[in-house]
């Protein structure tokens, strides 16, 4: 009798299916798209640091600085130039008005002597007040 229920087929229970397993595809294919995302995030975060924006007022600042007075036309345009850039309280304004129109007669010129004492102790006090 044993034997006869183990030869009986059911019919509400199906074969066993083969199901593909695709598993490992799915995980390269996650794999790879982090290592895309990560790859893509470093770049940005060395174009970012790279192109960081350099902060020009102190660049003008020392371009004063280390102003040579030898070429007083050349050195009457770049003060006026800086100048009008970091002059931005309405005494540093005030002064570099002031300082820009003690240069007018160093500028638009060909031949122009050096430029005075006067003038250079303003652009000193223009420096001192300046805040970098």
């Amino acid at each position: 009798m044993i034997e006869k229920t183990q030869d009986i087929k059911l019919h509400d229970i199906k074969d066993l299916v083969q199901i593909p397993d695709n598993s490992i595809f799915i995980f390269a294919l996650l794999v790879f798209v982090v290592l895309i995302i990560v790859f893509l995030l470093v770049l940005l975060i060395i174009k970012l640091i790279k192109n960081r924006k350099k902060n020009l007022r102190k660049e003008y600042f020392k371009t004063l600085e280390n102003l040579d007075f030898k070429e007083a036309k050349q050195a009457a345009y770049l003060i006026t130039k800086y100048v009008r850039i970091l002059a931005k309280s309405e005494r540093e304004k005030k002064i570099a008005y002031e300082l820009i129109e003690d240069l007018h007669e160093y500028k638009y010129k060909k031949e122009v002597k050096n430029i005075s004492e006067k003038t250079k102790a303003k652009l000193s006090t223009f420096m001192d007040i300046v805040d970098v």
